[in-house]
């Protein structure tokens, strides 16, 4: 056979057939970790279960400090952002209007505990969040968690020890709370009765969901936690429509 013909007879068995197209690749997930302030001892466990979480979902997740990730081509391959224990001013403004934009596009948002302490000068990612950090009370301490559904109790509350933060405002009526914690049973609380710890909301044309749990890395081994972080990635991704 000539070798013109082979070339040709080659090339053509490369082309795609009609009606046929490249397998979609799963949904990622990018987990930011940077901190610019205070840097949590248990962020690699808070990664090691939110990828082990987005596997079982389906999804592949990347970690990442790298603000530089935060620009509007690489964005665009994710179907959530988690900021796990993110602190301090971590992203310029070329960065923050990429996310601005992701999330405008049908993005989801996560936040786990710390991402609250993060972007002071940004007003709209503390709407995004729903709350930010004012203070907590010294050390680990023991409370419980109730779980929350249209403004009412659902299921029992369940125990944690962990940071718990007080915010610098209610974001009841602004969010849908999903738990609340009960400061009746530890010391340093400032919120009072209705402490709401977890909450969620479509935002912005996308989608945003938080925890304020997750300082200690013993908590991410609580299965209550892990199902309330499983809620959490699912709605953010856009796999269930109820946060």
């Amino acid at each position: 056979m000539r070798p013109l013909l082979i070339a040709l007879l080659c090339s053509l068995a490369l082309l795609p057939l009609p009606g046929l197209a490249a397998a979609p690749g799963p949904d990622r997930v990018l987990i930011f970790i940077r901190t610019a302030t205070f840097h949590h001892d248990s962020i690699p466990v808070a990664v090691a279960t939110l990828r082990e979480l987005s596997a079982e979902a389906g999804m592949t997740a990347d970690p990442s400090d790298d603000p530089r990730d935060f620009r509007p081509d690489n964005l665009a391959r994710y179907r959530a952002v988690v900021f796990a224990n993110t602190t301090g001013d971590v992203l310029d403004a070329a960065q923050q209007a990429a996310m601005e934009q992701f999330i405008r596009n049908g993005g989801g948002f996560m936040g786990v505990h710390a991402a609250a302490d993060t972007e002071y000068d940004w007003p709209w990612y503390g709407e995004l969040v729903g709350a930010w950090f004012h203070k907590h009370p010294k050390g680990l301490q023991e409370t419980l968690v109730q779980p929350e559904r249209d403004g009412r109790p659902s299921g029992p509350a369940w125990p944690i020890r962990d940071e718990l933060y007080n915010y610098r405002r209610n974001p009841r009526g602004m969010v849908k709370v999903i738990a609340t914690v009960d400061e009746s049973r530890y010391d340093g609380g400032t919120m009072g009765a209705d402490h709401p710890i977890a909450w969620c909301r479509p935002f912005d044309g996308g989608r945003s969901w938080y925890t304020g749990l997750g300082h200690d890395a013993a908590v991410y081994a609580d299965p209550n936690v892990w199902a309330q972080l499983r809620r959490g990635l699912r709605y953010a991704a856009g796999h269930a429509p109820d946060c």
